[in-house]
Protein backbone atom coordinates (compact mmCIF):
# COMPACT_ATOMS: atom_id res chain seq x y z
CA UNK A 1 0.00 0.00 0.00
CA UNK A 2 1.66 3.36 -1.06
CA UNK A 3 0.40 6.18 0.59
CA UNK A 4 -0.19 9.90 -0.70
CA UNK A 5 -0.01 12.30 1.84
CA UNK A 6 -1.58 15.77 0.67
CA UNK A 7 -1.33 18.67 1.98
CA UNK A 8 -2.48 22.07 0.93
CA UNK A 9 -0.60 24.91 2.57
CA UNK A 10 -0.94 28.87 2.86
CA UNK A 11 1.27 31.47 4.84
CA UNK A 12 1.99 28.64 7.55
CA UNK A 13 5.56 28.07 7.23
CA UNK A 14 6.40 27.54 11.01
CA UNK A 15 3.80 25.02 11.80
CA UNK A 16 4.29 23.39 8.64
CA UNK A 17 7.77 22.66 9.54
CA UNK A 18 6.93 20.71 12.55
CA UNK A 19 4.15 18.66 10.36
CA UNK A 20 6.77 17.54 7.79
CA UNK A 21 9.14 16.96 10.10
CA UNK A 22 6.44 14.71 11.98
CA UNK A 23 5.53 12.71 8.21
CA UNK A 24 9.91 11.83 7.64
CA UNK A 25 9.73 10.73 11.52
CA UNK A 26 6.98 7.75 10.31
CA UNK A 27 7.64 4.47 11.39
CA UNK A 28 6.90 1.24 9.25
CA UNK A 29 7.33 -1.69 10.55
CA UNK A 30 9.10 -4.80 8.79
CA UNK A 31 4.97 -7.02 8.17
CA UNK A 32 3.61 -3.26 7.53
CA UNK A 33 1.21 -3.51 4.68
CA UNK A 34 2.65 0.06 3.69
CA UNK A 35 5.29 -0.38 1.20
CA UNK A 36 6.15 3.34 0.83
CA UNK A 37 4.74 6.82 1.10
CA UNK A 38 5.43 10.29 -0.85
CA UNK A 39 3.79 14.14 0.78
CA UNK A 40 2.58 16.03 -1.84
CA UNK A 41 2.65 19.89 -1.09
CA UNK A 42 0.78 21.91 -2.22
CA UNK A 43 1.69 25.98 -1.77
CA UNK A 44 -1.95 27.72 -2.52
CA UNK A 45 0.04 31.30 -3.74
CA UNK A 46 2.03 31.58 -0.43
CA UNK A 47 3.66 35.49 0.66
CA UNK A 48 5.96 34.04 3.73
CA UNK A 49 8.41 32.18 1.58
CA UNK A 50 7.14 28.55 2.27
CA UNK A 51 8.59 27.35 -0.96
CA UNK A 52 11.91 29.27 -0.93
CA UNK A 53 12.70 27.83 2.44
CA UNK A 54 11.49 23.90 1.13
CA UNK A 55 14.05 25.02 -1.56
CA UNK A 56 16.83 25.45 0.84
CA UNK A 57 15.99 22.39 3.20
CA UNK A 58 14.66 20.02 1.11
CA UNK A 59 17.92 17.17 1.77
CA UNK A 60 15.55 17.07 5.13
CA UNK A 61 12.33 16.08 3.50
CA UNK A 62 12.93 13.18 1.23
CA UNK A 63 9.41 12.07 0.85
CA UNK A 64 8.23 16.36 -0.22
CA UNK A 65 7.46 16.52 -3.61
CA UNK A 66 6.33 20.62 -3.74
CA UNK A 67 4.15 21.85 -6.05
CA UNK A 68 2.64 25.59 -6.41
CA UNK A 69 -0.72 27.24 -7.47
CA UNK A 70 -2.08 30.95 -7.08
CA UNK A 71 -3.93 31.83 -4.32
CA UNK A 72 -7.04 29.65 -5.40
CA UNK A 73 -7.86 28.07 -2.07
CA UNK A 74 -7.41 24.44 -0.31
CA UNK A 75 -10.28 22.92 -2.90
CA UNK A 76 -8.39 23.73 -5.99
CA UNK A 77 -4.90 23.24 -3.95
CA UNK A 78 -6.29 19.45 -2.78
CA UNK A 79 -7.21 18.54 -6.21
CA UNK A 80 -4.04 19.73 -8.25
CA UNK A 81 -1.99 17.31 -4.78
CA UNK A 82 -4.53 14.28 -6.07
CA UNK A 83 -3.80 15.00 -9.57
CA UNK A 84 -0.04 15.26 -8.70
CA UNK A 85 0.40 11.88 -6.46
CA UNK A 86 1.54 8.78 -7.16
CA UNK A 87 -0.55 6.93 -4.78
CA UNK A 88 -3.96 4.89 -5.30
CA UNK A 89 -4.51 5.67 -1.87
CA UNK A 90 -4.63 8.96 -0.63
CA UNK A 91 -4.16 10.85 2.96
CA UNK A 92 -5.53 14.47 3.43
CA UNK A 93 -4.22 16.38 6.43
CA UNK A 94 -4.01 20.42 6.62
CA UNK A 95 -0.40 21.92 6.80
CA UNK A 96 -0.88 22.54 10.91
CA UNK A 97 -1.09 18.90 11.89
CA UNK A 98 1.29 17.46 13.50
CA UNK A 99 0.77 13.39 13.10
CA UNK A 100 2.15 10.88 15.75
CA UNK A 101 5.15 7.97 14.38
CA UNK A 102 2.40 5.22 13.78
CA UNK A 103 0.04 7.66 12.09
CA UNK A 104 0.64 6.11 8.82
CA UNK A 105 0.44 2.30 10.10
CA UNK A 106 -3.00 3.39 12.03
CA UNK A 107 -4.59 4.15 8.89
CA UNK A 108 -3.17 1.24 6.56
CA UNK A 109 -4.32 -1.02 9.15
CA UNK A 110 -7.65 0.37 9.50
CA UNK A 111 -8.11 -0.14 5.99
CA UNK A 112 -6.99 -3.57 5.87
CA UNK A 113 -9.83 -4.40 8.49
CA UNK A 114 -12.47 -1.99 7.41
CA UNK A 115 -12.66 -3.84 3.66
CA UNK A 116 -12.35 -7.94 5.68
CA UNK A 117 -15.03 -6.15 7.94
CA UNK A 118 -17.45 -4.93 5.14
CA UNK A 119 -16.50 -6.82 2.65
CA UNK A 120 -16.27 -3.98 -0.01
CA UNK A 121 -13.91 -1.11 -0.77
CA UNK A 122 -16.27 1.46 -0.10
CA UNK A 123 -15.20 3.41 2.48
CA UNK A 124 -12.32 5.73 3.72
CA UNK A 125 -10.67 5.63 7.40
CA UNK A 126 -10.90 8.86 9.77
CA UNK A 127 -8.44 9.65 12.10
CA UNK A 128 -8.25 11.31 15.70
CA UNK A 129 -8.24 15.40 15.47
CA UNK A 130 -6.94 16.64 18.92
CA UNK A 131 -6.95 20.76 18.76
CA UNK A 132 -3.99 22.09 20.48
CA UNK A 133 -2.19 25.95 20.79
CA UNK A 134 1.23 23.89 22.34
CA UNK A 135 3.06 24.72 19.52
CA UNK A 136 6.55 23.50 21.03
CA UNK A 137 4.88 20.03 21.92
CA UNK A 138 1.67 19.54 20.29
CA UNK A 139 1.39 16.17 20.59
CA UNK A 140 1.24 16.20 24.53
CA UNK A 141 -2.41 17.15 24.47
CA UNK A 142 -5.20 15.43 25.67
CA UNK A 143 -8.06 14.30 24.09
CA UNK A 144 -10.98 16.36 25.05
CA UNK A 145 -15.07 16.85 24.90
CA UNK A 146 -14.31 19.30 22.34
CA UNK A 147 -12.26 17.48 20.06
CA UNK A 148 -15.38 15.30 18.91
CA UNK A 149 -16.25 15.34 15.32
CA UNK A 150 -19.83 14.25 14.18
CA UNK A 151 -18.45 15.21 10.44
CA UNK A 152 -18.98 12.32 7.59
CA UNK A 153 -15.92 13.57 5.48
CA UNK A 154 -13.61 15.67 6.45
CA UNK A 155 -10.06 16.57 5.31
CA UNK A 156 -8.42 17.24 8.55
CA UNK A 157 -6.98 13.21 8.62
CA UNK A 158 -8.46 10.83 6.41
CA UNK A 159 -7.66 8.48 4.44
CA UNK A 160 -9.46 6.98 1.04
CA UNK A 161 -9.04 5.72 -2.40
CA UNK A 162 -7.83 7.67 -5.23
CA UNK A 163 -10.41 6.39 -6.90
CA UNK A 164 -13.46 7.18 -5.17
CA UNK A 165 -12.66 10.82 -5.39
CA UNK A 166 -12.16 10.76 -9.06
CA UNK A 167 -15.49 9.43 -9.60
CA UNK A 168 -17.07 11.95 -7.09
CA UNK A 169 -15.48 14.65 -9.23
CA UNK A 170 -12.84 15.96 -7.17
CA UNK A 171 -13.37 19.22 -5.22
CA UNK A 172 -15.27 21.93 -6.30
CA UNK A 173 -12.77 24.75 -6.86
CA UNK A 174 -15.86 26.97 -6.53
CA UNK A 175 -15.49 26.85 -2.71
CA UNK A 176 -12.54 29.52 -2.71
CA UNK A 177 -13.59 30.85 0.49
CA UNK A 178 -13.39 29.71 3.52
CA UNK A 179 -15.13 26.37 4.24
CA UNK A 180 -17.51 23.39 3.47
CA UNK A 181 -15.17 22.24 0.30
CA UNK A 182 -14.78 19.03 2.19
CA UNK A 183 -18.16 18.33 3.65
CA UNK A 184 -19.61 18.77 -0.05
CA UNK A 185 -17.40 16.36 -1.23
CA UNK A 186 -18.94 14.11 1.33
CA UNK A 187 -21.93 14.42 0.23
CA UNK A 188 -21.13 13.01 -2.99
CA UNK A 189 -18.92 10.29 -1.54
CA UNK A 190 -22.15 9.52 0.66
CA UNK A 191 -24.26 9.19 -2.84
CA UNK A 192 -21.97 6.05 -3.91
CA UNK A 193 -22.16 4.44 -0.66
CA UNK A 194 -19.00 4.91 0.84
CA UNK A 195 -19.07 4.07 4.48
CA UNK A 196 -17.10 5.82 7.29
CA UNK A 197 -14.79 4.09 9.63
CA UNK A 198 -13.13 5.88 12.42
CA UNK A 199 -9.52 4.92 13.10
CA UNK A 200 -8.76 6.78 16.78
CA UNK A 201 -5.12 5.12 16.44
CA UNK A 202 -4.81 7.91 13.87
CA UNK A 203 -3.49 10.27 15.73
CA UNK A 204 -3.13 14.45 14.41
CA UNK A 205 -2.87 17.47 16.73
CA UNK A 206 -4.46 20.35 14.91
CA UNK A 207 -2.21 23.28 16.35
CA UNK A 208 -3.91 26.74 16.50
CA UNK A 209 -2.45 29.73 18.39
CA UNK A 210 -4.03 30.54 21.53
CA UNK A 211 -7.18 32.86 21.92
CA UNK A 212 -6.60 36.17 22.04
CA UNK A 213 -8.77 39.26 20.80
CA UNK A 214 -6.62 40.17 18.22
CA UNK A 215 -8.00 37.12 16.40
CA UNK A 216 -11.41 38.44 16.51
CA UNK A 217 -12.01 40.35 13.71
CA UNK A 218 -10.19 37.48 11.27
CA UNK A 219 -12.45 35.38 12.78
CA UNK A 220 -15.56 37.20 12.22
CA UNK A 221 -14.64 37.48 8.37
CA UNK A 222 -14.20 33.94 8.34
CA UNK A 223 -17.78 33.48 9.83
CA UNK A 224 -19.19 35.63 6.98
CA UNK A 225 -16.99 33.70 4.56
CA UNK A 226 -18.25 30.24 5.79
CA UNK A 227 -22.01 31.65 5.30
CA UNK A 228 -21.24 32.40 2.11
CA UNK A 229 -19.55 28.86 0.95
CA UNK A 230 -22.48 27.39 3.16
CA UNK A 231 -25.09 28.69 0.40
CA UNK A 232 -23.49 27.46 -2.40
CA UNK A 233 -23.32 24.44 -0.55
CA UNK A 234 -27.12 24.39 -0.23
CA UNK A 235 -27.07 25.41 -3.59
CA UNK A 236 -26.05 22.07 -4.68
CA UNK A 237 -27.41 19.85 -2.66
CA UNK A 238 -31.09 21.93 -1.11
CA UNK A 239 -31.79 19.24 1.58
CA UNK A 240 -32.90 19.69 5.03
CA UNK A 241 -29.58 18.22 6.05
CA UNK A 242 -27.82 20.77 4.56
CA UNK A 243 -29.40 23.56 5.91
CA UNK A 244 -28.88 22.44 9.32
CA UNK A 245 -25.58 21.73 8.47
CA UNK A 246 -24.67 25.04 7.61
CA UNK A 247 -27.04 26.70 9.83
CA UNK A 248 -29.66 27.79 7.75
CA UNK A 249 -32.86 27.23 9.54
CA UNK A 250 -34.94 29.32 12.10
CA UNK A 251 -34.05 26.89 15.10
CA UNK A 252 -30.41 28.23 14.57
CA UNK A 253 -31.48 31.65 13.57
CA UNK A 254 -33.67 31.98 17.40
CA UNK A 255 -30.89 30.06 19.19
CA UNK A 256 -28.00 32.36 18.57
CA UNK A 257 -30.29 35.38 18.20
CA UNK A 258 -31.39 34.53 21.67
CA UNK A 259 -27.45 33.64 23.00
CA UNK A 260 -26.41 37.06 21.43
CA UNK A 261 -29.31 39.16 22.63
CA UNK A 262 -29.79 39.86 19.19
CA UNK A 263 -26.29 40.54 18.22
CA UNK A 264 -25.77 42.85 21.48
CA UNK A 265 -23.62 40.62 22.77
CA UNK A 266 -20.33 40.86 20.40
CA UNK A 267 -16.77 41.51 19.82
CA UNK A 268 -17.06 44.58 21.92
CA UNK A 269 -19.74 44.42 24.67
CA UNK A 270 -17.98 40.90 25.27
CA UNK A 271 -14.22 42.05 25.27
CA UNK A 272 -13.96 43.03 28.64
CA UNK A 273 -14.71 39.36 29.72
CA UNK A 274 -13.31 37.75 27.59
CA UNK A 275 -9.66 39.61 28.20
CA UNK A 276 -10.56 38.74 32.01
CA UNK A 277 -10.24 35.09 30.92
CA UNK A 278 -7.53 35.54 28.94
CA UNK A 279 -5.72 37.17 31.68
CA UNK A 280 -6.46 34.03 34.24
CA UNK A 281 -5.26 31.44 31.52
CA UNK A 282 -8.32 30.44 30.45
CA UNK A 283 -8.22 31.29 26.51
CA UNK A 284 -9.69 28.28 25.52
CA UNK A 285 -13.13 29.00 27.25
CA UNK A 286 -12.70 33.21 26.09
CA UNK A 287 -12.93 31.03 22.71
CA UNK A 288 -16.32 29.19 23.36
CA UNK A 289 -17.54 31.65 24.81
CA UNK A 290 -16.94 34.34 21.76
CA UNK A 291 -18.67 31.42 19.96
CA UNK A 292 -21.52 32.74 20.97
CA UNK A 293 -21.72 35.99 18.76
CA UNK A 294 -19.08 34.29 16.03
CA UNK A 295 -21.88 32.02 15.24
CA UNK A 296 -24.42 35.01 15.57
CA UNK A 297 -22.31 36.32 12.53
CA UNK A 298 -22.27 33.21 10.77
CA UNK A 299 -26.25 32.59 10.66
CA UNK A 300 -26.46 36.47 9.91
CA UNK A 301 -23.78 35.59 6.63
CA UNK A 302 -26.37 32.68 5.84
CA UNK A 303 -28.88 34.47 4.99
CA UNK A 304 -27.34 37.59 3.49
CA UNK A 305 -25.37 35.60 1.14
CA UNK A 306 -29.33 33.36 0.53
CA UNK A 307 -31.34 37.04 0.16
CA UNK A 308 -28.03 38.23 -2.43
CA UNK A 309 -28.60 35.14 -4.58
CA UNK A 310 -32.29 35.10 -4.60
CA UNK A 311 -32.19 38.86 -5.57
CA UNK A 312 -28.79 39.55 -7.81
Amino acid sequence: MFFSVVIPTYNRLPILEKCLRALEKQQLSAHSVVTGYEVVLVDDGSTDGTLEWLEVHQEEFPHVRSHSQEHLGPAAARNLGVEQAQGEMIIFIDSDLVVTNHFLNAHAEALVKGKKKIESDRFFTYGWVINTNNFDHPTSEPYKLTDFSAAYFATGNVAIARKWLEQAGLFDTRFQLYGWEDLELGVRLKKLGLKLIKCPEAVGYHWHPPFNLDQIPSMIDREIQRGRMGVLFYQKHPNWEVRMMIQMSWLHRLLWGILSLGGRLNERTMAPLLQWLINRGKPQLALEIARIFLNWYNVQGVYAAYAEDANP
